[in-house]
């Protein structure tokens, strides 16, 4: 389980550190960052909810033998 949650973190960095928004002055950093952050967020919630079946799937499987 802790595998798939630190590869988990690295997809997040790989899909979320290139993101650059440009062409807004000086809220370009607080916009990137926001962005940022919601997409880390959407991720981490599918990523926890992926992690919890995978589990649930396991224990079931478990239970039946």
């Amino acid at each position: 389980m802790w595998i798939l949650i630190i590869i988990g973190g690295g997809i997040l960095i790989v899909f979320t550190a290139p993101i650059s928004i440009s062409g807004y002055g000086t809220a370009d950093s607080f916009l990137t960052s926001g962005v940022k952050a919601v997409i880390a967020i959407i991720l981490v919630v599918m990523w926890i909810y992926i992690l919890s079946k995978i589990k649930n799937w396991i224990f079931h499987k478990q239970i039946s033998h």
